[in-house]
């Protein structure tokens, strides 16, 4: 038989200490005896209790304080429009003004729009002939290149393939429709020639993270493209973003990418550090280390170096390599106690300072 005591509602005035203090024992007690029941039912295999919180429904909301004024986030105001900058001014007239009314100045209506219109301009190009037969004429502003496409309508076409990712096609039916006369030929070199000024300044973007930065965070994925396999590499940290795609995944490819442009190898203190602590043998190691320090330009004048020195195993090749690029790293002043994360290849230090590197996998 299950025995259930109704305690009565005790108003607030009348209560006392004891009768306080004699409640909360009850409330105790009734969360000891509740715990032992769920206790019971989980060794019987039933389920205990549930824990159902109390309704907040009818609780009473809360004012907020005297001189608190707090409002939501997106209710405070802003003049949306004092930062503009204003193109065009035009006065508006008013229409039906009584005689006899004083001019109380103007009432401000900012309207954003834009301009999307084609801007041909003709340069004039002075031809003159000197006293001895000779043509002199004048040269065009040197931003041009001798294109017969602007800065503005360039800067445009780049913007939207890249960044809006507006396919070739509808992007030439769309500089045709704002009246550009254009070929899908000329679009295309637009979009792939002359950009070695964009590559500059990603390798600078680069560059500029690894100086500032203590680590960087590195990792790699991999697809297939025309029946090749391809790799994007992503280095950077909470500071930046940086990727670039290659046909390789390995550890020299990354260091190469830490270069942020460079193409040279260099044998200095570093690099022969790098080969001593990963037991290049002593006779390549003695070989390679009295011509520093030493630059090689790039991929083939390195790869001669090497067969010049007689070093032709894979492993041996790979330590000299890893250690040639360590070396141009330090030497560029790229990187300094740079630390690098990988999932793929662990971990491993750039010690500018105490002249030392090393990696661990």
């Amino acid at each position: 038989m299950k025995l259930t005591i109704d305690i009565p509602k005790i108003p607030e005035e009348e209560k006392s200490e004891l009768v306080v203090l004699l409640l909360e024992i009850i409330r105790q007690q009734g969360e000891i005896i509740q715990e032992l029941r769920d206790e019971i039912a989980r060794l019987k295999g039933h389920n205990p209790k549930p824990k159902i919180p109390p309704s907040v429904l009818e609780q009473p909301k809360r004012n907020n304080p005297k001189g608190d004024d707090t409002k939501r986030p997106g209710s405070k105001k802003r003049q949306k429009t004092a930062e503009l900058v204003i193109h065009d001014e035009q006065k508006v007239v008013a229409e039906h003004v009584p005689e006899g009314s004083a001019f109380k100045g103007y009432k401000d209506f900012v309207v954003q729009d834009l301009r999307i219109k084609a801007h041909n301009i003709r340069f004039r190009l002075e031809c003159w002939q000197t006293p001895d037969g000779q043509s002199v004429t004048a040269k065009l502003p040197s931003h041009l290149s001798g294109k017969h496409f602007g800065t503005e309508l360039i800067r445009f076409v780049l913007y939207q393939y890249h960044h809006c990712h507006v396919t070739q096609p509808l992007l030439l039916e769309q500089l045709r429709e704002i009246g550009v006369d254009i070929s899908s030929g000329q679009l295309h070199n637009i979009l792939v020639e002359n950009n070695d000024v964009f590559h500059e300044e990603k390798d600078a973007i680069l560059a500029a993270g690894l100086e500032v930065s203590t680590y960087v965070n590195v990792d790699d994925t991999g697809a297939r493209h025309q029946g090749k396999n391809g790799y994007c590499t992503h280095i950077g940290n909470e500071w930046f973003s940086w990727f670039a795609s290659t046909p390789s995944k390995s550890r020299i490819n990354f260091l190469k990418l830490l270069r942020c442009g460079h193409t040279d190898y260099v044998i200095n203190d570093d690099a022969v550090a790098y080969w001593e602590s990963h037991k290049l043998p002593r006779a390549f190691l003695d070989s390679l280390s009295v011509d520093r320090p030493r630059a090689l330009n790039d991929d083939e004048q390195w790869e001669q170096y090497l067969e010049q020195k007689g070093i032709k195993e894979a492993r041996h090749i790979q330590i000299a390599t890893e250690g040639a690029l360590i070396g141009s790293i330090i030497e560029h002043g790229i990187s300094r106690n740079l630390v690098v994360v990988s999932d793929d290849a662990g971990q491993f230090n750039i010690r500018h300072h105490s002249k030392s590197v090393l990696f661990s996998s």
